[in-house]
């Protein structure tokens, strides 16, 4: 069988060695010793400061929300963000969850990226923040979003959940925004099993949030926030450790696995538009077929053969009662109606590629 994905696991030997260190502190939670290496050692290799390790990518969204003020206890208030519908669902639920009503921009046709032009129309009185999604790793126009957040003074919280590794213009991806939420999900490629973390512009923002990330205390007898349970574990930094150790092996594999793939297939599909500027981290390979019928038919033909694709993002959220009642967003329909994610993880073979682009091109 050959699924979407598969998770990178380290070799026992560097796993054993951080975990054989937890055992001896029996320290397994509560900012531990391993916590603290692993952001230093992400700080570093990102190039970011102000990096907040959490348990997972939707709470690094909440805890962004809360931290920066877009979310509120308030329930006289109700504010609004403006985002896209061209995501995973928790970009949009974990809004609604904390109150703040998603309110969706089209994305651009080629990049599939929220597209600055739309953003200015969907503005409220009640809007209080934008939240872009680097959407496969590719850039969102961060410097057009930037210059509406300034105008309105809005806040903006990427997610980056795809994002690891990005460079844009010679800098981290992350810089962008007054945060940017990572996931680690054992799917990405760099996890911590289950993970994340935020990367806040300000200081003030990070001291916020580690405030809120562990009950609102800060000390023996002192509550000053209100807060949540979104610590990571040691458990979780002992295999982010391990992988980081490998990321560089892991990212070269992936890009030349999507090289691959766009060099056979990139004259029978639409791909997706890369910025000029940025360092592919080879996380996804998305496909744009003609129409939903021929995608479905490939599907089934793929799943014959033991392929498992996955149709990243369908539905759109437009179309999920439960969070919006937007309007339908043209492009981002289009393209949610039409587009395949094909297998891609470290260890899948160039066999397996052959076999996949054979069923796609109709000559297996």
């Amino acid at each position: 069988m050959i699924p979407v994905t598969k998770p990178y696991l380290p070799a026992r030997e560097k796993l054993d060695k951080y975990i054989d260190g937890i055992y001896e502190r029996e320290w397994l939670t509560n900012n531990g010793p391993l916590v603290q290496e692993l952001t230093k050692r992400l700080e570093e290799y990102l190039g970011v400061e102000n990096l907040l390790l959490v348990s997972n990518g939707t709470l690094a969204l909440q805890i962004a929300y809360r931290a920066l003020g877009v979310s509120t206890t308030n329930r006289d208030e109700k504010p609004e963000a403006i985002t896209t519908p061209f995501s995973f669902v928790a970009t949009a639920s974990s809004l609604k969850w904390e109150g703040v009503e998603p309110v969706f921009a089209d994305i651009d046709p080629d990049t599939w990226c929220l597209d600055p032009k739309n953003i200015e129309k969907a503005i409220t009185p009640e809007t209080k923040a934008i939240v872009p999604v680097h959407v496969f790793g590719n850039a969102c126009e961060v410097e057009a979003i930037d210059e509406i957040a300034k105008k309105y003074n809005f806040k903006v919280i990427y997610d980056a959940a795809h994002a690891f590794g990005v460079n844009y213009k010679g800098e981290s991806l992350l810089r962008h925004g007054d945060a940017a939420t990572l996931s680690f999900h054992a799917t990405k490629l760099f996890h911590t099993i289950e993970g994340g973390a935020i990367v806040f512009k300000r200081k003030e923002d990070l001291e916020t949030a580690k405030k809120m990330m562990s009950f609102g205390i800060t000390g023996p007898d002192a509550i000053e926030e209100l807060g949540i349970n979104a610590k990571m574990n040691e458990f979780q930094a002992a295999m982010g450790l391990s992988i980081l150790e490998d990321i560089e092996a892991i990212i070269t594999t992936r890009r030349e696995i999507k090289k691959l793939y766009s060099a056979k297939l990139a004259d029978i599909f639409k791909l997706q538009k890369n910025s000029l500027f940025i360092t592919d981290n080879g996380a996804y390979v998305p496909v744009v077929l003609d129409n939903e019928k021929e995608l479905l038919r490939l599907i089934d033909k793929l799943n014959g053969k033991g392929v498992y694709p996955r149709r990243y993002f369908y539905p759109s959220l437009s179309r999920v009662d439960l969070i919006t009642s937007s309007p339908i967003q043209e492009n981002a329909e289009d393209i949610a109606s039409r587009i395949l994610c094909l297998p891609i993880y470290s260890y899948l073979k160039e066999r397996d590629i052959d076999l996949i682009v054979e069923v796609l091109k109709g000559n297996d």
